[in-house]
């Protein structure tokens, strides 16, 4: 997803003379980047991602970059070496159209990389601007579901949202899109079919849909606007039709608004107690997932977080909205990170039963610092802890009620075994 800031300063092209000009200017790379990471302002924001130490400082030239342990970490030998390889893939490799930039992003995810931490990520510009836009739920487009279509090898729309540029253009369900702006879309990957559709508020896309069993040429234009993603769904279930079930997707920022509107609409249908399923939902922010919990958890803790120095983070309930019916979540071996946060709050506070099988297991903080040219890092930073002190990293937490899910019969008939467990058991809880 596109967001359309523009944060500036393309790294400099590397001259064609090489030698010491090469070496200065790899280590320049590297001096920059790492003078950034140590400088950079504390404009952050926390994740937990579907996916998960030292700063490093300068202390004047090539041998004077250290890790955080004071070692020295880019020696002339190590830029002596970046140079030879550089020389390497310039004579030898196979493809003469690898940039600059893509060999100094490589340096500088090859250094996140060295952390041996599969959450700790360095980001280009795209990638921030994708992660800031995925993370805050709203993008620009045209409020359609994109898949491929196996038989045409061209996209297909699967779905169109309720109240976007789609729906007023009159886009259909299965209207295969052949080109956008009168490029071909045959061969694209998804991805790109998707950045062509998408672009800033206002301008508009043209697209060539060929529609129904006769592939009826139809071109319409479709102007851009703000989406927002859904995140919540709802509906009442039970024989009695007396249950609320509300499926959280993931923890956006919009996400807490959504929660509000849909346990609203799920009060005036009377429900009686609510299922919430957080199955393979990934995690998300932080805030949002703090901000529903405090519409659900008596007063005290939600989470608390400890850094690598001892420093602890409490994230506490007023208890002002404590829910007064009974809960059930529903998890499974993808509900991560904010998703554990919140079924770990419920089931420590016993305001809930949680039904399906162990959850992820993810129980650590990630934090992203901003580089001020347009690229970021995303690191580690703490370890989060249940109110009871449960850390549950590679553990994950055991429901109450255990029960596999049975892809055979979903395949089927579409029998949701875990979700009919979790209304079996609310049921139980609402006869006592």
């Amino acid at each position: 997803m596109d967001t359309n800031n523009n944060f500036g300063m393309i790294p400099p092209q590397i001259p064609e003379d090489k030698g010491k000009l090469t070496r200065r200017f790899i280590a320049g790379i590297l001096v920059g980047c790492f003078i950034a990471m140590f400088i950079m302002a504390g404009v952050y924001v926390f994740f937990f991602a579907n996916p998960f130490s030292g700063m490093l400082g300068g202390s004047g030239g090539l041998s004077g970059i250290q890790g955080g342990n004071g070692d020295i970490l880019l020696t002339d030998d190590v830029a002596d070496k970046i140079e030879s390889l550089d020389d390497v893939i310039d004579q030898y490799y196979y493809k003469t159209d690898v940039s600059d930039e893509v060999e100094a992003d490589g340096i500088y995810k090859g250094l996140m990389d060295s952390l041996g931490d599969p959450y700790s990520v360095y980001y280009t510009e795209e990638e921030l601007q994708d992660l800031l836009s995925d993370t805050a739920g709203v993008y620009y487009g045209i409020g359609a579901y994109v898949s491929i279509d196996e038989d045409m090898g061209l996209p297909r729309i699967s779905g169109v949202m309720p109240g976007t540029p789609a729906e007023r253009a009159e886009l259909q369900t299965d209207d295969i899109i052949s080109e956008v702006d009168k490029e071909s879309t045959s061969g694209m990957e998804l991805d790109e079919v998707v950045s062509l559709i998408k672009g800033p508020e206002g301008t508009t896309v043209h697209l060539t849909i060929l529609r129904g069993s006769k592939r009826e040429q139809i071109e319409v234009d479709v102007e851009r606007s703000a989406v927002e993603v859904p995140t919540v769904t709802t509906k009442m279930v039970g024989e009695k039709e007396n249950i609320g079930y509300l499926q959280i997707s993931e923890f956006d920022d919009v996400t807490p608004d959504q929660f509000k509107e849909g346990m609203a609409e799920l009060r005036e249908k009377d429900m009686q107690g609510l299922i919430i399923d957080l199955r393979s939902n990934p995690g998300g922010s932080l805030q949002a997932v703090c901000d529903i919990a405090r519409q659900l958890l008596p007063k005290g803790l939600i989470v608390y977080t400890v850094d690598r120095d001892g420093n602890r983070d409490d994230y506490t309930c007023d208890g002002e909205n404590q829910i007064d019916i009974p809960v059930v979540v529903l998890v499974n071996q993808y509900s991560a990170s904010a998703s554990e946060i919140l079924s770990g709050a419920i089931k420590d506070y016993g305001i809930g039963k949680l039904v399906g099988t162990t959850t992820f297991g993810k129980g650590i903080v990630q934090r992203i610092f901003d580089l001020k040219d347009g690229t970021a890092v995303k690191l580690t930073v703490s370890d989060y802890y249940t109110p009871n002190g449960n850390n549950i990293h590679g553990i994950g937490i055991e429901p109450d009620v255990e029960i596999e899910f049975d892809a055979d019969a979903y395949a089927e008939d579409k029998t949701d075994n875990q979700l009919e467990k979790g209304i079996e058991e609310m049921e139980k809880l609402l006869d006592n």
